[in-house]
């Protein structure tokens, strides 16, 4: 089966985030009041796997290994049947 991951990964609460930061500054400067800007970043991914949790596992092990510092990041994993 085809499945296709979509993959979150935001930093931890008290990690420093500069593009956040400046992204706020910088809507503050065009004159939006802004409080708070957080970034993420999105990966989609489309896994043959022998089951959905099979999939999810693999998954699971992309982000530890490479895609996100579990250090620092938190992450989470949607995932659907892909046709």
């Amino acid at each position: 089966m085809q499945y296709q991951a979509t993959v979150r990964i935001e930093q931890k609460a008290g990690m420093l985030d500069p593009e956040g930061t400046t992204a706020r500054r910088a809507l503050g400067h065009l004159g939006y009041a802004v409080e708070s800007v957080k970034t993420a970043k999105l990966y989609e991914i489309v896994l043959e796997a022998e089951s959905a949790e099979v999939a999810k596992q693999k998954v699971d092990e992309m982000c530890q290994k490479l895609i996100a510092n579990p250090i620092i990041h938190n992450y989470t994993i949607e995932l659907k049947e892909f046709d």
